[in-house]
């Protein structure tokens, strides 16, 4: 099993996280289309992960794609971690923090933007900064 730079017990992660946010970034969950609070979010900041608080995206990175979770064109170089996903009948590429190894949605090679990318992440994974 990987080691991450912070690493907590499940006990210690449910008694940081709210039920949701356990769900999504520890149990590999995801919250339903257009419910996220970041979906339709575009102040200037940066994106943290709401588990460890590592700086995941900025704000310039982050465009309206129509799936109903917010959506990213690129991360902070070194800050996610890119893992072959075979659930639900389908591959795809998971998005996990690096530092913490939490679940923050998936990447796909769809995006409208010159690097061709869609990082598709629950709003319960993230925080905002501004």
């Amino acid at each position: 099993m990987k080691k991450y730079a912070i690493e907590k017990s499940e006990g210690e992660w449910k008694k940081q996280l709210s039920e949701e946010q356990y769900r999504v970034l520890r149990e590999k969950g995801t919250e339903a289309p257009h419910s996220g609070k970041y979906n339709l979010h575009f102040e200037d900041g940066e994106y943290r992960c709401a588990a460890c608080h590592t700086k995941l995206f900025e704000s310039d990175a982050k465009f309206e794609s129509g799936c109903g979770w917010p959506s990213f064109d690129q991360a902070i170089e070194g800050k996610v971690e890119y893992v072959q996903d075979k659930s639900f009948g389908m591959i795809r590429t998971e998005i996990l923090c690096a530092t913490c190894g939490s679940h923050l949605g998936h990447v796909f090679d769809d995006g409208p933007t010159e690097t061709g990318q869609r990082f598709c992440v629950n709003s319960a994974s993230i925080e905002f900064d501004k």
